[in-house]
């Protein structure tokens, strides 16, 4: 990420944490360190299509101070987030749903009175953040909080994540701090600081078979042929620093299709899944252009960016002959495989093969940067349809401007995307192909980059059902999400919500094209399950029309706010723009003093330590080493200055940080093509030549620097 580390905090001066010295762990840390978060556990329940989640998570404080704890944690970007309660001893107190700066100012009154209160907070669909006050000496407090999903097959193929940890996020193109992007990390490979554990009840009304997890080890026991217990196994290592993924498919690739209906308190709801469309191949795919664009940053650095070097191979060779394309690597700067699109021949694919296989992992995450220098490129053909396919693990914070760009652009491409990495920003990933109304991909290892390059080459095979219309005759509906229908991928169904008057009776009747045949679908009402068991369609339909009003949507007015406010309130809803707050009226810190601390995130699986910049400082458990700075000799802006620092980082910081436990000083000089001409150490005041040195840094690949000059770096322990 920007100033990117490994294991220290680079490019700093100052030695001590955000938190500076008033956390009674998190500043300089010790063996007696005292970490809020006990344990989380994740219990869910699938019933047909809707998940039922119950996400338990244990504060605690062992310390001698009141504390004040902040977390960080991922949710699916579907999640329905409709209930939260806090319990103390046997008391369970249950939250209240509130505008986002009411919550805000009912909390800290609670907290700064004394009392023991909890507020939860949305800062992306699957970014949230929980704060608790008033943890007292030894205290546990228990959050409880409910969400609700929808399950969408893909190719008759059900999937459940549990989102597990919140990747480290590249800040340097976004004009805003977040606190929820400066949070401490744990070293690659550290030992969970909490206790993580998750089980799942499956009861899919269908016979299920083929049931595997490709992120951990699971033990599965069948009560029945038609349901399943799901449990982590003790095997697992670490298992709370990467997402959870359950994959499962029903007897015979059936899905569970057809309407859901739910009447409560004056209101009716339906959720409508009709069946995928059978595949239809075109039998005359027109030529198409596409330009990879592939994230080399530091967060991709290692095994993420070799899962995208598998992936991007098998998407070369599956182009056809017919095809162009271009390939764009990119981190703090781009670089292009040609000026121009190339032919889809054996020497280009080898060529740029070749290319990708030189790329290494270092630098800023700068996808706006690389969408702009890809949409200035010129076309092989001016009368080619262009496709962008973005390869990365979305690491940013700048998803909604991503979202103008692609949008402002719609007629020059559209955008595929392809999340690379065991906690990919799902909501950037996903985002971007929904504005783009193409597709989105994941790939966790090179197993799953074989098979969703699969995936892709079926995508583009098959045509889309287009021109989707909802007629109803003796059924009336109302504010159905989406209010339209976008062209849907021929493996995944069309899912609609809504609220209906009246009895439910009548007929639905689906239209479109598949290609240029015409498509027809009729659904009688009279047929659908109208059950209790449904309860969750309020929120599920609720968290629809927040998602068309504001996840995605670009462009942005007070009314739609003030919309999702409401939706909100009502449905009891957390969003963006309200929050949960649960408050204990008992008194326990009457002199009001508190000590604020942040739970330290395991660092993703796969994911290096020079993923953490500056803005996220990093947490060092058992001992805490200063820092070093770095300065550069040559008279350059302060912006060529830090970008040389970054890609230095990214290149050399493990061997700095070696040297520098000997050496008080080290001196460096780089050419203009980024090769050290010469290695100095600091001795008794005076500069010496280190040819052992040179020899062991030299060893590491050439990458010129992004300013095209000769430098000098001093580094000081």
């Amino acid at each position: 990420m920007k100033y990117l580390a490994t294991l220290l905090l680079l490019c700093s001066i100052s030695i001590g944490f955000a938190q500076k010295t008033d956390g009674p762990y998190l500043s300089v840390s010790t063996k007696d360190a005292v970490i809020p978060l006990k344990s989380s556990f994740t219990e869910v329940e699938i019933s047909g299509t809707i998940a039922h989640v119950k996400l338990t998570q244990v504060y605690q404080n062992k310390g001698n101070l009141p504390l004040e704890a902040t977390y960080v944690f991922p949710l699916s970007t579907q999640a329905a987030v409709h209930n939260m309660q806090m319990k103390i001893g046997d008391r369970i107190i249950k939250a209240k749903i509130f505008e986002k700066q009411e919550a805000k100012k009912v909390y800290e009154t609670a907290v700064k009175e004394g009392k023991r209160a909890a507020k939860l907070d949305q800062n992306r669909p699957n970014v949230f953040q929980m704060n608790v006050g008033n943890i007292m000496a030894d205290d546990e407090i228990t959050i409880t909080i409910f969400y609700t999903e929808l399950l969408v097959p893909t190719h008759g193929s059900y999937q459940f994540v549990a989102p597990a940890v919140v990747g480290p996020r590249f800040i340097g193109e976004s004009a805003q701090k977040e606190e929820a992007f400066n949070m401490p990390y744990m070293p690659k490979g550290s030992a969970d600081s909490f206790k993580y554990d998750l089980k799942v009840s499956l009861n899919a009304g269908m016979i299920i078979q083929n049931i595997n997890s490709p992120s951990h080890q699971i033990n599965v026991k069948y009560p029945n042929p038609k349901t399943a217990n799901i449990f982590l196994s003790k095997s697992n290592v670490n298992p709370g620093n990467r997402d959870f993924i359950l994959d499962y498919n029903l007897r015979g690739n059936k899905i569970q299709s057809g309407l859901l209906l739910y009447e409560h308190e004056g209101e009716n709801f339906f959720a409508l899944q009709m069946e995928p469309t059978k595949n239809i191949n075109y039998k005359d795919i027109p030529a198409r252009e596409y330009l990879f664009i592939v994230d080399v940053s530091g967060s991709m650095n290692g095994y993420p960016l070799e899962v995208s070097k598998e992936l991007m191979r098998n998407l070369l060779c599956d182009l056809r002959a017919t095809d162009t394309f271009n390939v764009q690597l990119f981190a703090s700067s781009s670089t292009i495989f040609s000026p121009n699109a190339v032919e889809s021949n054996e020497q280009n694919i080898e060529a740029a093969i070749r290319f990708l296989s030189e790329g290494q992992g270092g630098g800023g995450t700068e996808l706006l940067s690389a969408l702009k220098e890809a949409y200035k490129l010129p076309r092989k053909d001016p009368n080619s349809a262009r496709s962008m396919v973005v390869v990365t693990d979305g690491y940013v914070n700048i998803e909604k401007e991503a979202f103008q760009l692609i949008n402002s652009n719609l007629d020059q491409a559209n955008v595929f995307t392809f999340g690379i990495g065991s906690s990919v920003n799902r909501y950037l990933i996903e985002g971007m192909a929904k504005v783009s109304q193409s597709e989105s991909f994941i790939a966790t290892s090179p197993a799953e980059a074989v098979e969703v390059a699969k995936a892709f080459k079926n995508y583009i095979e098959t045509p889309l059902l287009t021109q989707v219309k909802l007629k109803t005759k003796g059924f009336e509906i109302y504010d159905m999400a989406p209010s339209s229908i976008p062209d849907v991928f021929a493996a995944r169904p069309v899912l609609v919500y809504g609220k209906y008057h009246g009895k439910p009776e009548g007929t639905i009747l689906i239209t479109g094209y598949q290609g240029k045949k015409k498509f027809k679908q009729e659904f009688k009402v009279s047929a659908s399950n109208l059950s209790d068991k449904n309860k969750a369609l309020p929120y599920l339909w609720a968290r629809k029309k927040i998602e068309e009003l504001d996840d995605y949507n670009v462009l942005f007015y007070n009314d739609v706010k003030d919309e999702v406010i409401a939706l909100g309130l009502k449905y009891n809803l957390l969003s963006k723009y309200t929050s949960f707050v649960a408050v204990d009226e008992t008194i326990v810190n009457k002199d009001g003093v508190i000590k604020s601390v942040k739970q330290p995130l395991p660092m993703p699986e796969n994911v290096n330590n020079a993923a953490v910049g500056a803005e996220a400082e990093f947490f060092k458990k058992a001992a805490y080493k200063k820092s070093y700075t770095t300065t550069i000799t040559e008279k350059l802006v302060s912006t060529d200055k830090r970008k040389i620092k970054m890609e230095f980082n990214a290149q050399y910081a493990t061997l700095v940080t070696k040297h520098l436990q000997h050496y008080k000083s080290l001196r460096i000089k780089f050419n203009a093509e980024g090769q050290i001409t010469s290695l100095e150490t600091l001795e008794n005041g005076q500069w010496v030549y280190a040819q052992d040195l040179l020899i062991e840094f030299h060893r590491i690949p050439t990458k010129a620097f992004s300013v095209n000059s000769a430098i000098t770096l001093t580094l000081n322990r």
